[in-house]
């Protein structure tokens, strides 16, 4: 196949041209949902920020250590806001292992990761995907599917992983986490990971410079920017560390704290 054809999973419309950071964030996991396009910039980044790749696979083993948690907290239903392609390990894989009956709303800006989704999901009647920007909040929180799926007067477990430092201040973020925050009742919990210059700031500053080809450039944040996402949440143990840092598993073995460029956290909403 040329580097041009459009293959048979890439819905009409998709611009081939230009990369996209969920389908480098694919080739960084070593799924197969991506263009050539996506891989030569996902490369570019590796040799900027070595260890990239292990970075991503850190943060998806957080998810799945922090998606335990919430399943031992008795939490059944879950908002994936920015949940990009479907690789091994989904939530609604790792939710539903533990308990079948759980619900899992997997939200996206990029329409790959959404029909990839709804592919997976096709016989699950406890998943849904839709395509949508986590800054429009109305629009998300209002959707027919996330309504059907979610029970909003119980606990929820909202997951933003890898997602915000694509979000730009222009597009209010902070207020974006707190209007979540809102429509959830007490119980609930955030899942948040984000990329930040607090070290290898050389590094990844170069990095943040190569995502303006992307459709979603990145946004470094510090750790105490990052630490107001969780407003009007309590921050549990062992608090906002980097993300190899958050309650650890052995044999776990994904970079040392000082390798790494993601915070990771999970609060509660008291």
């Amino acid at each position: 196949m040329s580097a041009t054809q459009r293959p048979e999973w890439a819905p009409e419309g998709v611009d081939m041209s230009r990369p996209n950071m969920a389908r480098s964030y694919d080739y960084w996991l070593g799924g197969s949902h991506n263009f050539a396009v996506d891989r030569e910039y996902g490369r570019q980044v590796m040799s900027t920020l070595p260890g990239v790749r292990l970075i991503a696979q850190a943060n998806r083993s957080f998810m799945h250590r922090a998606l335990r948690h919430l399943l031992n907290q008795g939490i059944r239903q879950f908002l994936d806001l920015g949940s990009g392609i479907p690789t091994l390990g989904n939530v609604h894989e790792v939710a539903q292992r533990i308990d079948p009956a759980s619900k899992v709303v997997y939200v996206d800006i990029d329409p790959i990761a959404v029909a990839h989704s709804r592919q997976i999901l096709a016989d699950n009647p406890g998943g849904v995907a839709i395509q949508g920007d986590l800054a429009d909040t109305e629009r998300v929180l209002n959707d027919p599917l996330v309504r059907e799926t979610l029970d909003f007067s119980e606990p929820i477990g909202l997951l933003m992983v890898s997602v915000l430092h694509v979000v730009p201040d222009s597009k209010d973020p902070f207020g974006a986490v707190e209007r979540y925050r809102d429509a959830m009742v007490p119980g609930s919990y955030v899942v948040i990971t984000h990329g930040t210059d607090d070290q290898r700031a050389d590094e990844m500053h170069a990095a943040r410079d190569l995502s303006d080809k992307t459709s979603t450039p990145g946004n470094l944040r510090s750790h105490g920017e990052i630490e107001c996402f969780f407003t009007g949440y309590e921050l549990i143990d062992p608090g906002l560390v980097w993300v190899t840092q958050w309650r650890p598993e052995p044999p776990d073995e994904l970079g040392k704290p000082e390798e790494m460029t993601f915070y990771a956290g999970v609060g509660r909403k008291p």
